[in-house]
């Protein structure tokens, strides 16, 4: 029986830490799609690098591990141990689908694209001794009749959070986003009705809250089928939070199902209060309609909970843009914001451009031992990389001030308990991560490549 060990890299950690940061933790979906696409007779294993300690010398025949930019300095890390045991490695995800060549620098075996689409196919190679050096989806994984098996989490201790999956991909262009580089524009949904189940199914097996999370990029991408989606949540009254672009704020129709389906937050992603800014990311879809300031009030008008997320370091932002957006945000009472600068992912339009200005800071931060969380890695027109930085901490900890939350609260009306418990949260984390390195800083072995 062959034995394959999935694991989920954490971010890193300091020396002296035995876990990663262990806030919003969510079960990774990928784990469980694999897992249901897993023969019976493989004997299957899953660990989150950020929960529990890997057993490096448990038996397994064949280690997968799923890669973001972020975490690829530690699955590095992970896959070397595996590997001078003998173990050989598959790695996917998105960092592999952006940095193919990189990753196989560090694995035997590179997934491309949808690891549902050739999962089977890999392990029946495996099986056989003819695993390939790479795998690549045809263009998107077949959603209909999709299933998960949660049982991999099973005595693991996430957030009581259902996370649902209607739709991947996003069609929209945004210069500096890894998911459109990674999903060349394409977006497809899976049935509702089998999502509508999935949701009914996860709300009544007892688990300990009726919250669900939609992780999709983008839920918007096809309103009308948002619309067939959000009409057969109202029946399940569960609570809900996801993702979605600006054009939602323009459909009436559509606000009033989002509140009547029982959103609780849905984030979006404003970026900018300059046109310019828009332009230049390539989103100037939030100009259309009135641009960003008729949107949120429409979006105000319907009482939908917005969690507002803006990106800084474009070559129109001065010093006092940060400030005008904290305003903004807190005028208009939204319930999240998230205040973020630039990060030139590998693969996207956004890295391609600063690379070919000469602006790149560090070319490949991810793996760079000195790169810790928030550091800026490019060179911004009006401002120091170090600026960049300090002024978003400093719109964070502007937002989640005291008097700025209390302004805030009057917004959520009755949902004062949901209000005050996410932004709490979020007070008591706004610098937890600055400064955090990538990888394992304890680990002090050279990467092992694997040809």
């Amino acid at each position: 029986m062959p034995r394959v060990t999935l694991i989920h890299p954490t971010l890193g950690r300091r020396a002296g830490e035995r876990r990663g940061l262990r806030t919003w933790q969510m079960q990774p979906l990928w784990a469980a799609a694999l897992a249901a696409l897993t023969p019976s007779d493989v004997e299957l294993r899953f660990y989150d690098d950020r929960l529990e300690k890997i057993p490096y010398d448990e038996p397994a025949d064949l280690v997968g591990i799923s890669v973001e930019t972020y975490t690829a300095r530690r699955a590095y890390q992970i896959a070397s141990e595996y590997r001078r045991r003998g173990v050989p490695v598959v790695m996917g995800g998105v960092h592999a689908t952006l940095c193919p060549d990189e990753v196989a620098e560090y694995a035997e075996c590179v997934v491309a694209g949808d690891a549902e689409e050739t999962w089977p196919r890999l392990l029946d190679d495996f099986r056989h001794g003819r695993l390939e050096k790479s795998y690549g989806s045809n263009g998107g994984a077949l959603l209909k009749g999709w299933r998960y098996d949660r049982d991999v989490f099973r005595g693991k201790r996430y957030l009581p959070v259902k996370l649902i999956e209607f739709g991947r991909g996003c069609r929209l262009t945004c210069e500096f986003c890894a998911v459109q580089a990674a999903s060349h524009n394409t977006y497809q949904q899976r049935p509702v009705d089998e999502v509508i189940g999935e949701v009914a199914a996860r709300a009544g097996n007892g688990d300990r809250a009726k919250f669900i999370f939609v992780v999709d990029d983008n839920l918007a991408c096809e309103p009308d089928r948002l619309k067939e989606f959000l009409r057969g949540l109202i029946p399940l009254r569960v609570s809900w939070a996801g993702q979605a672009g600006i054009n939602v704020a323009h459909d009436p129709e559509l606000l009033d199902l989002i509140v009547r389906s029982g959103c609780r937050c849905l984030l979006i992603g404003f970026e900018s209060l300059q046109p310019a800014n828009l332009r230049e990311m390539g989103k100037a879809i939030n100009e259309a309609h009135g641009g960003v300031e008729r949107a949120v009030c429409e979006l105000r008008r319907f009482r939908v909970p917005v969690y507002g997320t803006f990106v800084f370091g474009c070559d129109a932002d001065k010093t006092d843009d940060f400030q005008r957006t904290v305003e903004f945000t807190v005028d208009n009472g939204f319930l999240m914001a998230a205040f973020a600068h630039l990060m030139p992912f590998p693969g996207t339009p956004l890295y391609r451009r600063l690379a070919s200005e000469q602006r790149l800071v560090r070319e490949c931060w991810w793996l760079d031992p000195s790169y810790a969380y928030n550091t800026v890695a490019f060179q911004p027109r009006h401002l120091s990389p170090e600026e960049l930085r300090r002024q978003c901490l400093a719109a964070r900890r502007a937002f989640f001030s005291w008097p700025n939350m209390l302004r805030r609260s009057v917004a959520a009306g009755a949902q004062q308990r949901n209000f005050w418990m996410v932004n709490l949260l979020h007070r008591a984390e706004v610098g937890l991560r600055d400064g955090h390195p990538l990888g394992d800083q304890t680990w002090t072995q050279p990467l092992l490549r694997a040809h």
